[in-house]
């Protein structure tokens, strides 16, 4: 076969189609492919095919002919006439060219990260075609092609190339084809695309919002089963992906949009997928020996079967059950004959726990949110937890408790029920099943008669323990009851196979040493489909699935006369926005482009409502974490005894105020107890003009201290920003000390930076003015997480207290051990101030905030005129402070702060090499940023909001700071781990890989 070089190709489209234009070559399967590019800079795609059959070359053209004049979601190549108006053209060798439209945009193949959104586009577009394809016909599209999926049963004649595991999985999707050939034959037909696959999808080029553009290269079309065209998709966009089937299912939702998938269609479309896969890699195989040196045929190999394996896992009905779902159907096709049957068949609780005395039920919250349940320390405990529900029993006897149904719950936030999901982490927090609290050794009744299908004790995993599942008949079609956390001595009273009847006893519950440690209750589900289970089932389904458990898991309600599902309905997200925006105060925001909904915080983590959680890079407030067990109880047990003013003596306050003075200089040794960090600078700037006498503030450029009047005056962050307000006469700004990106970059620029306070006193004493003194944040932080450079913090306060000035440290954000090196800030630079400031992290959340000063300038204040504060150093205040810093001690908090913070500042400059974006990496301790920049230095605050918003989408909380918004900021809670730095970086990674971080 007759190479053509580019200059032919060239030379063919102006002799033959009038074009002039520059050929380079393309990858191509049957034909050469080139693309001409014009001097105007037109493209087009030049086709020169060895095919004898015209009547295939025809097809290809009459196909795009056909759809030009159709509908449809995306663009398509179109055909160019050539000079005697053809379509095609025939030269020497019994070649023929032809030419096409060249669609604008990215190959599937190349873009990354392929989103939700993404896939759903794919779908909506693949359906379109196969729509608009519907009632095309062509007698070439009537042919024996190998990638006709139809045809995929020559693959089994090379199953001895495949060996083990992987001959397994290939002669599994085989079998199983032979076996749905009855339902595939009579599945409706019609002309398709056939290799939608990963270099025939374009998407666009908008980077933030990407969708699918334009479809490409029909010379595979073929007549055959119209679903097939969907499973290939399928099995081209799923590739590459920890959670294949839920990335199909965001495709068949799309495609379902444009084209109807009939659910016999859906019985077969998993197995369609699967055969797909095995046709690449035995094609593959075949083709490695054919040509050893070319990887063009092999370049999809690996990918299939990574993704072959994992689709091998995915349970068969399951995927069935997700596709009928994703289509609007009910996702087990008997759901609503099972509802009909259970509700004319009802039976009594009584039933089940005959030697129960109950007159009624009641459902008790244990979600995720749930304030019955707790921190971990208590609902982790099992007496604890019996405790409490005994408290219920004793309000309300003979009740039964119960509760769970569908219900998402922390206890399954752990590592025991997490997996990789397509946007990070994921948890199985859905609980499929309802518990019925009611004391250990109750006896459990058979509701209904039945068959003991498993009986089953896992002896290495017992948070179970002892479960039983009996196999029931409904209407010739059959269901599963599960009976979970029972007593050991239940695996002898039945055995697999035995008839039950209605009534007889079939177990015992549990005590928490043989049920995995929880308060004694029964696990009860209802299962249509034990999906191949013979041992245990699931109890517990990722939140995405909820709606597909629903419907194989049945809710017990169903089958009862008494009504269990009795808890309050939650309000909707849509509804807490809309009361946020029509009721709170305007000034309000929200973080993210879509909002998180959270309802509980656990150590580094902020947990939503369906369970999902969060890794918190952000919340400096809750230092040693969130709801620390020891900082709630402190503020539980003396809130049970006393909450009161400072006007009466007690011991909380002086225990408090003694254990924050053992962490400050000695010459700091009188403290204010205040409940927030505006209020402690507030007392701070009214300390320095009383006792100065003098009005005029130093203040650092977008610096924050609160917002109350006199606060607000001296933030630069707020009066200069949206909706800001002019400087106040008092007000006097230094530039930001920003030694990579400020006014002064060079290595002494600290100085140059102070000497601008010095300017500012002198200029102040020509017009008869002097300062009352000088507050800055010792880390600027809204300013983007600056370290001010050497000695500017020192020259600073030399010139202020020169002229007679208070220096006021605002350790707000940056105290308490964040540091690392140090416990506060100020004490890395070799300074001394008059006043420091603390708020946030003192109470862990808890509104507490101090203004620790000199004995100096105490006495100065205390003119006579009283300082109250009603609630300032309040005994339950002060226990929740005394509470936080005992904790930084024993968890070495401040030393885990060095080291961790030294581990991600270096691997922070590991990624800065790798990432060019990062323009600079700073800070001390766990108080870190980093900007993002072009080459020029210039600000990126779109890649930073992108950043931000796709962290939050791999589970990872993040936030902008900067006057330019283009910092990214860690201030995690300080109790994170190397191993959570581990997982911040390894997502950062991820990101700064995609497209939009890549192209600045």
């Amino acid at each position: 076969m007759s190479i053509i070089t580019t200059e032919q190709a060239s030379k063919i489209a102006f002799e033959h189609f009038n074009i002039t234009a520059k050929a380079s070559k393309l990858d191509g399967y049957v034909d050469e492919n080139f693309l001409l590019k014009t001097g105007s800079n037109e493209k087009f795609l030049l086709k020169i095919s060895s095919e004898e059959n015209s009547e295939q070359l025809d097809f290809q053209v009459e196909i795009l002919k056909y759809l030009s004049t159709k509908e449809h979601a995306v663009s398509l190549p179109e055909v160019v006439s050539n000079n005697e108006g053809n379509s095609l053209s025939k030269f020497q060798n019994n070649k023929t060219a032809r030419i096409l439209t060249w669609l604008p945009g990215r190959l599937w193949a190349t873009v990354n990260p392929k989103t939700e959104s993404l896939r759903i586009s794919l779908g909506e577009a693949a359906g379109s075609l196969t729509t608009a394809l519907k009632d095309f016909e062509h007698p070439a599209a009537h042919r024996n092609l190998d990638w006709d999926l139809a045809n995929s049963t020559w693959t089994s004649e090379h199953i001895n190339r495949f060996l083990g595991k992987a001959k397994e999985i290939v002669q599994h999707f085989q079998n199983r084809f032979e076996e749905i050939q009855t339902t595939y034959k009579n599945l409706p037909k019609s002309i398709v695309h056939n290799d939608l696959n990963d270099y025939n999808i374009l998407v666009s080029d908008d980077l933030s919002n990407p969708k699918v553009s334009g479809l490409i290269d029909f010379g595979d079309s073929v007549f055959t089963q119209t679903i097939n065209d969907l499973a290939i998709v399928l099995a081209y966009a799923i590739m590459d992906l920890p959670d294949p089937l839920s990335a199909a299912l965001e495709v068949v939702k799309g495609y379902n949009k444009n084209y109807k998938i009939s659910e016999n269609e859906l019985k077969c479309l998993y197995i369609l997928v699967g055969m797909r896969l095995v046709t690449t890699v035995t094609n593959a195989s075949i083709k490695k020996e054919e040509f050893p040196n070319d990887d063009y045929y092999v370049i999809s190999e690996k990918p299939a079967w990574n993704l072959l394996k994992k689709w091998f896992d995915v349970n068969e009905n399951f995927a069935y059950y997700s596709f009928r779902n994703a289509c609007g159907y009910s996702a087990h096709p008997l759901e609503e004959k099972f509802e009909n049957w259970s509700k004319k068949n009802q039976v009594s609780l009584k039933t089940m726990f005959p030697t129960v005395a109950s007159e009624k039920v009641m459902n008790l919250d244990m979600s995720v949110g749930s304030t019955l349940l707790g921190n971990p320390s208590e609902y982790s405990d099992a007496e604890v937890s019996e405790f409490k529900l005994k408290q219920f029993q004793k309000h309300f006897p003979k009740t039964i408790l119960l509760n769970g149904y569908l219900e998402t719950r922390p206890f399954y936030t752990t590592d025991a029920f997490k997996s990789e999901g397509n946007n990070g982490p994921q948890y199985r927090t859905v609980h499929l099943g309802t518990d019925f609290w009611v004391p250990a050794q109750t006896a459990v009744h058979a509701p209904f008669n039945g068959t003991v299908k498993i009986i089953h004790h896992n002896n290495y995993d017992k948070d179970y323990g002892p479960m039983l599942i009996l196999e029931h008949t409904f209407e010739e079609s059959k269901f599963y009851s599960l009976y979970g956390h029972l007593t050991l001595t239940s695996l002898g009273i039945l055995k697999v196979g035995q008839q039950v009847k209605q009534g007889d006893l079939i177990a015992y519950i549990g005590s928490p040493n043989e049920n995995g440690n929880w308060a004694p209750h029964l696990h009860f589900q209802l299962i249509l489909d034990l999906l191949g289970n013979d041992e245990n089932f699931n109890g517990v389904a990722l939140p995405s699935n909820a709606e597909i458990w629903k419907s194989i898991c049945p809710n017990p309600n169903f089958i009862f006369k008494e009504e269990l599902n009795t808890s309050e309905e939650k309000i909707s997200e849509e509804n807490i926005i809309n009361f946020r925006n029509n009721h709170l105060g305007k000034g309000l925001s929200l973080s993210y482009d879509k909002p998180l909904h959270i309802v509980r915080g656990e150590g580094v983590y902020l947990i939503d409502i369906d369970g999902r959680k969060y890794l918190d890079t952000v919340n400096n407030v809750n230092h040693v974490g969130h709801q620390h067990p020891k900082v709630v109880a402190a503020g539980q047990k003396q809130m049970a005894v006393l909450n009161t003013n400072t006007r009466y003596l007690h011991e909380e306050i002086i225990g408090y105020a003694e254990a924050l003075l053992k962490k400050l200089p000695p010459h700091l040794s009188v403290i204010h107890i205040v409940n927030s960090g505006s209020e402690a600078n507030e007392l701070a700037l009214r300390m320095a003009k009383t006792i100065t006498g003098n009005k005029d503030i130093l203040a650092i450029e977008v610096g924050y201290h609160g917002n109350t009047n006199a606060v607000m005056d001296v933030s630069s962050y707020k009066f200069e920003g949206k909706g800001g307000f002019p400087k106040p006469e008092t007000t006097h700004i230094l530039p930001l000390p920003d030694s990579y990106r400020g006014k002064y970059t060079s290595e002494n620029c600290g100085i140059d930076y102070a000497n601008h306070a010095k300017e500012i006193i002198e200029n102040l004493k020509v017009e008869g003015k002097e300062i009352a003194g000088f507050i800055g944040e010792s880390m600027i932080s809204c300013g983007g997480q600056i370290v001010p450079p050497k000695n500017y913090f020192k020259e600073v306060y030399k010139h202020v207290h020169e002229a007679g000035g208070i220096c006021i440290a605002d350790e707000v954000q940056t105290g308490f051990g964040r540091m690392g090196k140090t416990f506060w800030a100020f004490e890395l630079y070799d300074v001394q101030p008059d006043i420091v400031t603390m708020g946030k992290p003192a109470g862990n959340a808890h509104p507490l905030a101090i203004v620790a000063c000199t004995k100096e300038v105490a006495e100065k204040f205390n003119t006579g005129m009283e300082y109250f504060n009603t609630f300032g150093g309040n005994p339950v205040s002060c226990a929740i402070g005394r509470a936080v810093l005992e904790v930084v001690e024993e968890e070495n908090l401040q030393e885990n702060a060095l080291k961790v913070g030294g581990f991600l500042i270096a691997e922070l400059k590991t990624l800065q090499k790798q990432f060019p974006i990062i323009g600079d990496v700073r800070g001390e301790g766990l108080f870190l940023g980093f900007e993002l920049n072009d080459s020029n230095k210039n600000p990126l605050p779109e890649h930073a909001s992108y950043l931000a918003n796709r962290m939050k989408q791999l589970g990872i909380l993040m936030s902008i700071d900067g006057p330019d918004h283009n910092v990214l900021k860690i201030k995690p809670p300080m109790v994170f781990s190397k191993e959570n730095a581990e997982e911040l970086i390894f997502r950062l990674k991820t990101v700064f890989g995609e497209d939009y971080m890549l192209k600045f």
